[in-house]
C-alpha cells in the first residue's frame, strides 16, 4: 500500500516525516510525497478536485470545513508555546487601521489568530488582505508592496535581517488570553481509509518523529535539501521550536487548544461550529 501525502518543505515537516518517507519505519505504509505550501494543502483538503491526497498537513483553522471527510491524527502536527505567528512592519508601532496585510492563507491558523487579535486591538479594522506564499511576505513588507505581513515558521528568527519590526506576537496574545498552547499545523487523513489504516498512520507518524529525535543527524540531509537555502542553525532552531511533545501526542492540552481555538473562532463567526465529536480519533 502506497499513500499519497502532501506536506511543506519546512524543517519541522521534513524532520518529522524523514524516517517514514524513506522507508525506515517498520510496518509503515509507503509514502508518495508531494511538497506544497500550506495554502495549497488547505485548499486541497477543502475543495478536493483532481489532486486528491490520503494524508495532508493543513492548518488547524481549516478543520471545520474538512472533518466530514478527513480525521485529525493525534500526532505529527505542530503545536507549542512561544511559537506563534508575528505581524511585521517596516516601522515600529505602525497603526494597521485600513492597511494592507499579507498573510500565508486565509484558512491558516495564523490568519485565524490574527483575526482574533485584530478584533481586539485594531478597532477600525485592517484594510485589504493579500494571500502570498509565506517566504515572499517579508520581502514584500520590506519593499513596500504591503504595509504589514503575517509570518510563520523560521521568519521568527530572520525578520530582523530584512530590517523589519515585530508589531505583535499572535502566540503571546493567544497564550496570555487562554493559557493554552498554540495550535498551528495538523495532520489529517481520509476517513475512507478505515479505522485500522488510520491507527497505522498515527503509529507510523509517532514512530517517525521518535526516530528523528533518537538520531537527528539521520534527517539532516532531507531537512537541508528542502529548506530553501536556510542556514542550518536556523533550521535547527525551527525544529526545536515546532517539534515537541505535542508532535508525538496531542494529549489533553493539545486537544483543549484546538477545540478552544475553533470554538472561540466559531463564536466570532469566523468558522463553522464543530460537532461535539468532530475531533475524536478512531
Amino acid at each position: 500500500m502506497t499513500l499519497r501525502i502532501a506536506y511543506s518543505p519546512c524543517p519541522n515537516d521534513t524532520f518529522v516525516f524523514d524516517a517514514w518517507a524513506h522507508g525506515r519505519v517498520p510496518g509503515a505504509p509507503a509514502l508518495d510525497v508531494t511538497f506544497a505550501d500550506i495554502d495549497l494543502t488547505n485548499g486541497w483538503a477543502e475543495h478536493g478536485g483532481a489532486d486528491e491526497y490520503d494524508v495532508l498537513k493543513v492548518s488547524y483553522a481549516v478543520l471545520p470545513w474538512v472533518l466530514d471527510e478527513y480525521a485529525l491524527l493525534p500526532c505529527g502536527g505542530a503545536l507549542g508555546r512561544g511559537c506563534g505567528p508575528l505581524v511585521l512592519t517596516r516601522e515600529a508601532g505602525t497603526d494597521l487601521t485600513g492597511k494592507t496585510v499579507a498573510v500565508p492563507s486565509e484558512r491558516s491558523t495564523a490568519y485565524l489568530l490574527f483575526r482574533l487579535w485584530a478584533a481586539e486591538v485594531v478597532p477600525g479594522g485592517v484594510g485589504d488582505v493579500v494571500v502570498m506564499p509565506f517566504h515572499e511576505i517579508m520581502p514584500a513588507v520590506r519593499d513596500g508592496k504591503v504595509d504589514a505581513g503575517l509570518v510563520i515558521h523560521e521568519a521568527r528568527f530572520t525578520y530582523q535581517d530584512y530590517g523589519l519590526h515585530s508589531l505583535a506576537d499572535m502566540g503571546e496574545h493567544w497564550e496570555s488570553t487562554t493559557g493554552l498552547p498554540i495550535p498551528l499545523g495538523a495532520i489529517i487523513a481520509k476517513r475512507s481509509l478505515g479505522e485500522e489504516t488510520l491507527r497505522l498512520l498515527a503509529e507510523s507518524a509517532r514512530a517517525s518523529v521518535r526516530m528523528a529525535w533518537d538520531d537527528p543527524e539521520a534527517s539532516r540531509p532531507y531537512v537541508l535539501e528542502h529548506a530553501q537555502e536556510m542556514d542550518p542553525a536556523v533550521a535547527d532552531r525551527h525544529i526545536g521550536l515546532y517539534v515537541n511533545e505535542f508532535t508525538a501526542d496531542l494529549g489533553d492540552d493539545g486537544y483543549a487548544a484546538v477545540r478552544g481555538l475553533l470554538t472561540r473562532a466559531a463564536a466570532e463567526g469566523l468558522v463553522p461550529p464543530l460537532a461535539p465529536d468532530a475531533l475524536d480519533f478512531v
